[in-house]
């Protein structure tokens, strides 16, 4: 069953956003964080994918409205991006979002630019226990690992001209510098986005993989 936008409370605004539920109504929380292409139905899928698994899956609209199809208008929207408005869309949807799951500990999950917003969110939100991150960048978002408040898994790709495994290793090296448990898992072959099966960069058996480990480490830690 496909999800429904919705509106939550952003400061003394809204924000919108995309929410599926499992069929049993309400399943453990996970922040689904978009790409710098906007809240497209790529990401839309990933929720229902997510809810079909039996979680609460929420996407919230970090763009507001706008998308983008080619490199040079995401690149645009990216660099745009409002830090300060991002931090209290992510505030809201994880405040929104508890109110919506079965459990006390949330999850976050990220691709590209949403994968370094996913660590932020998780260093903003202390109801957020476990955080995946595929492949993230944003060169304005530094997230102060010591507040995470759970574990992190990166999924990378070794032909990343964005985030190298130079980058991945080093992402992870400062994570546990800071006292925090974090895994990486970086996939041969295969190149920055490889997760997004509406994308020419596209691996599906990595994609497989990557999946699988995202359900067995949300599953592991959303109590």
């Amino acid at each position: 069953m496909p999800g429904k936008m919705i509106d939550f409370p952003s400061n003394s605004t809204k924000t919108s956003a995309y929410l599926a539920t499992p069929p049993s109504g309400k399943g453990p929380g996970v922040l689904v964080i978009q790409e710098w292409w906007g809240l497209v139905r790529h990401i839309k899928n990933v929720c229902d994918r997510l809810a079909a698994e039996g979680l609460t899956a929420l996407a919230p609209d970090m763009y507001h409205g706008k998308t983008a199809n080619e490199p040079d208008g995401a690149g645009k929207l990216f660099m745009a991006l409002n830090i300060a408005q991002a931090e209290k869309d992510l505030r809201g949807a994880a405040q929104y979002l508890a109110g919506q799951s079965s459990t006390k500990k949330l999850g976050a999950v990220g691709f590209c630019m949403g994968g370094q917003l996913a660590l932020y969110a998780a260093t903003l939100n202390p109801s957020i226990g476990a955080c995946v991150n595929f492949y993230g960048i944003h060169p304005n978002v530094k997230p102060d690992y010591s507040k995470l408040a759970g574990p992190v898994l990166g999924l990378f790709a070794e032909k990343d001209g964005f985030v190298t495994p130079q980058v991945a290793k080093e992402t992870d090296a400062a994570i546990k510098k800071a006292g925090k448990p974090s895994e990486i898992h970086i996939y041969p072959g295969v190149d920055h986005g490889f997760f997004n099966d509406e994308r020419e960069v596209y691996d599906k058996a990595a994609a497989a993989d990557a999946w699988k480990r995202l359900l067995a480490f949300f599953r592991a830690h959303l109590k």
